[in-house]
Order: structure tokens, then sequence, then C-alpha cells
């Protein structure tokens, strides 16, 4: 009896060896959740394709591991965690309509392609956030992360990037109707970097979201008026000041913590542009079918109205329209793109004088500011004259003295721009909305076609290589620094 009952423990211990043996080959096939590893490992990185002997030849994407698979390739990232919608990876290996986008070349690459469930077991693995063989989530790791963020207008998401390494690494739905595109147009990330908020042309609601982790914590309605174009956000996070860009335009005050409208006051002829001044109380915001700006308080009571064209008195004739403006690090100065004129103006606060009109590329839209390099950067999106098949260029002003500019081209239809003084970095999205512009990668999951995000180094003024896709009209940018 006793050699039975031996027998039989010894068979089951040499059994429950070769199980835990053969789990452990399992989990060294790449760092991947068994099921995943034997497709990624033995059908996606083989020689030839996406392994790490062969990735650069293969679009720069190595599959070998979890790990490198979250590297990305050279348009940027294949997977997205929770959202295999907007992960290419999906589109190449599907060839079930059923199943979503397709994109070509199929792949494995003249191989046999993935059955069904395969494909399926796949996109659910990444709608469960792409985890490795131990249950942890890309990008997941730190609440603090420095990001990115871009409104994708024809997808009515944000795309979060992670600033250390430029790669997209979540895809945000915006909005609050599934059924209707709402365009979401400007973001602006708090001075605390604790939350991000946006607005949207085709919506009336003001959202916010924390940064932390992406979610959304609170929505405030803008009343019965759309066409919301331009927010700012007070110092202290409390207040945002949201502008409607119509005719009859408005402009919206709105309680942060609350989430609640404070105020909304109409009459303003097509504005835009919003900026606070260095104690708060009071908004500049540009009539962008005019030659004006006007300064409000910000109980929205009192409006002075004021001609950014020497010699000529405000009206809204189109002869400057000015667009954006942003107040200098100083606070003394407001600049001020001009789409009409082709120019940046430097209004001064104190003297209450223009001083500066400075020409750059056609049709200034948006700004953003190098502190380190007391450095001015204007997209002009619809630049086709300064560098011959260009269509857009960023122009770069030193601020102070006699503001010299110079431009380069960058991306397609460049519009929201953004400065990373960490990374040496600034961001520029382009729209690509024209068939001339470059054929994106694979395809888009919304109506349009992908844009992307060129890359420029601040201390050489120079464009990088490598510039990412992503989804249907990027258009306004900001960061969490």
């Amino acid at each position: 009896m006793r050699i039975c009952s031996y027998i039989i423990v010894l068979l089951f211990a040499v059994l429950f060896l070769s199980d835990c043996k053969k789990d452990k080959a399992l989990a060294n096939l790449g760092g991947y959740p068994n099921e995943i590893g034997k497709i990624m490992t033995l059908k996606c990185a083989t020689a030839g394709c996406h392994n790490t002997a062969s990735y650069l030849a293969s679009a720069g994407l190595d599959l070998s591991t979890w790990e490198t698979m979250f590297k990305g390739s050279s348009t940027g990232s294949p997977v997205i965690p929770f959202r295999s919608d907007f992960s290419s990876l999906c589109y190449f290996i599907n060839s079930y309509p059923e199943l979503g986008a397709i994109a070509y070349p199929s792949m494995p690459y003249n191989g046999d392609k993935l059955s069904k469930e395969e494909v399926s077991l796949i996109k659910n693995w990444i709608n469960d956030g792409a985890p490795d063989l131990n249950g942890n989530i890309k990008w997941a790791d730190n609440p603090n992360r420095r990001k990115v963020y871009v409104t994708n207008q024809g997808c009515d998401v944000v795309t979060v990037f992670d600033a250390e390494t430029q790669l997209p690494i979540r895809y945000i739905t915006v909005g609050k109707d599934p059924n209707t595109m709402e365009i979401p147009h400007m973001i602006k990330v708090s001075a605390d970097g604790q939350f991000w908020y946006v607005v949207f042309v085709n919506s009336n609601i003001l959202q916010k979201f924390r940064c932390s982790d992406d979610a959304l914590v609170g929505e405030a309605n803008l009343g019965l008026y759309y066409d919301w174009n331009a927010l700012t956000l007070s110092d202290d996070g409390k207040k945002a000041y949201c502008v409607s860009w119509v005719s009859n335009g408005r402009i919206a005050s709105v309680d942060l913590t609350q989430m609640k409208v404070i105020n909304n006051y109409g009459g303003y002829f097509f504005p835009h542009g919003v900026a606070l001044n260095e104690t708060n109380d009071t908004l500049y915001v540009t009539g962008q079918t005019g030659n004006y700006i006007m300064k409000i308080d910000t109980s929205l009571a009192t409006t002075q109205t004021i001609s950014i064209q020497p010699g000529f008195p405000p009206s809204t004739a189109s002869t400057l329209d000015p667009h954006e403006v942003m107040l200098s690090k100083d606070k003394k100065d407001l600049y001020i793109t001009c789409i009409k004129s082709n120019d940046v103006r430097v209004y001064n606060i104190p003297s209450n004088t223009v001083t500066h009109i400075i020409p750059v590329g056609t049709y200034p839209v948006e700004m953003a500011m190098s502190a380190t390099k007391n450095k001015l950067y204007v997209t002009c999106m619809e630049d086709v004259t300064s560098f011959a098949g260009a269509h857009g260029t960023v122009s770069e002003i030193l601020l102070g003295g006699s503001y010299p500019e110079k431009r380069i081209a960058v991306g397609f239809m460049p519009h929201g721009i953004v400065v990373d003084d960490a990374k040496g970095l600034v961001y520029v999205a382009s729209r690509n909305l024209l068939t001339a512009g470059p054929a994106p990668h694979h395809s888009a999951v919304c109506v349009g076609r992908n844009g992307f995000l060129s890359y420029i180094d601040i201390n050489t003024f120079t464009l990088k290589t490598r510039r990412t896709e992503i989804s249907v009209d990027p258009y306004g940018a900001a960061i969490r620094k």
C-alpha cells in the first residue's frame, strides 16, 4: 500500500513538474500572455519580419517581446492599450471586414493569414489593455507622467503622447454624443498639471479630464450655443473662459471646481483667441474678422475695442483678422497672429501700443513659447510660397529687440503647436486634410485622412526625420509639463 502511495505521489510530482516546465516555456514567449505570445513570436516575430534581427526593414517594429513592441514603429505606436480600433497592428493582421479596418499588405507577409479567432483574440487582448504575462499594462505605472495632448477633430478623440518617448500611448474619446461628430477643437492643461479641458465646435460643453489617468471627471453646459473655438484657464486653475466664434459670438466664464457657468455674455463679432492678463482680471480677445482686439473685464461687464492697425480705427472689415493671442513671459506684451496680413503683432499692454509687426509665413494661426530659449514658434498653415513643394511652415521669432524671424517647412497644413523645453522639442500637429499631402501609412478608422506630428529641435531649429502618424485632423495641442 505504501509502495502504491509512493508511486502515485511520484507520478503526481512528475506531472506537476512537467506542467511547470511547460508553463515556463510559454512564459518565455516574449513576455506576452501565453496565447498572444504564440501568435506574436511564432507568426509575426519571424526571420525577415518583425524580429530583432529584421525589424528595421519592417517598419521599425520589433514584436519579439512585449517590451520591444511598445517601443513603437517608424510611424508611431502599433498598439494602443484599450483601443484596438486605433491600433494599426489590428488593421494589418485583419482580413475579415466584420472585425474592423483592414490595411495592406496583409500580415504575416507572404504567410498564412491569421484565423478569425486569432485576430479576435488579439483585438480583445488590446481592448483589455494589452497586458504582459504578469498583467502589467504599459504606460499605467506613473500618474505624474509628462504628456502631450492633441485633439483629433475628425474622430472625436484626444491622442495622448508620452513626452519622454514621443509615442502615442492612449486615445481618449471626448464629447457626449456618440452619434454626432462634435469636433474637439482646443485643449488646455491646468498650470498645476492636474487636469485638461477641451471645447467643441459642434457641441455646447466644456469637458474636464484628470491628467493622471485621463478619465473624464466633469462637464459644464455652455448654453444653447456652439462653435466654441478657444479657451483659457486662470493661473490658479479655478476658472475657464470659453469663446464662441460666430457673428454674434459669446464668452462664457466657468467655475472649474463646480463645473458650472458663472456668466455667459454675447454680442461679440467673431471673437476667437483669448488670453488673461497678469492679474487674471482682464481678458484680451481677438476679433478675427477685423483689425482689433477686445479688452474685457472677467465679469464680462465692460468691453474696450482696441485697434492693432496703427493709424486706423477699430473696424470689422477683414484687413488683419487677428486669430490667436498669447501673453509674454514678463506679462507686459501680447503676441497676436494675424491670418490676413500674415504677421505677428506685439501689443504692449502698459503703453497700449503696437510696438512691432513681424512678417511670418502665410496664414499664421497657433503659437507656443520656449521659456529657455526666449523664442516664439508660430504655425503658418497655408504657407505654400516660402519653400517649393511645401504646404505649411513654422516661424521662429527671437523675442525682444528687433524680433528676428526665420522659418522652416514643417508637416502639411500645420496647426497645433507646443514646446517641450525639457526635451528640447517643438511638437507640430499637421492636419493633412488634402490628398496632395503625405499618404497615411495605414487606414483611418474615421472619415478622412490621418494626420501626423512632426518634431523640431529647438537648439538647432531643424526638423527631426521622424514623424508620428495619428488619427484624423490633429488640430489643437497642449502639454503637461
